[in-house]
């Protein structure tokens, strides 16, 4: 099973086996990764998931989505290049070993 791996905001690297077709902010809340809170589950209307993707990685990503574009705007940690919401991103074979950090705060 591929692996994620989320850096805590104190700086702990987490590593976690992610299914394929399953999302980063579900395998992150499944394996109790501090920082991702999901409140809304991952409808895209809360951004308590937000994380910054490694560089290696953000290629790989699919085109973000208008509505995640905008949610991202209003992030507690503030909006960078590589923002996305782990809600939204979905495991497959070419993200096998994905590092994310986790934005702080998320609230």
């Amino acid at each position: 099973m591929p692996q994620a791996t989320f850096i805590c905001s104190d700086g702990a690297h987490r590593a976690v086996d992610v299914a394929i077709g399953a999302n980063l902010m579900r395998a992150a809340t499944d394996n109790g990764i501090e920082g991702i809170v999901g409140d809304c589950g991952g409808s895209m209307s809360c951004a308590t998931c937000h994380v910054f993707v490694d560089e290696a990685f953000t290629a790989h990503l699919p085109d973000m989505a208008s509505n995640e574009d905008q949610i991202l705007d209003y992030t507690a940690a503030g909006r960078q290049p590589n923002s996305r919401l782990a809600c939204q991103i979905v495991m497959n074979d070419a993200l096998a070993g994905i590092v994310v950090r986790v934005a702080d705060p998320q609230i």
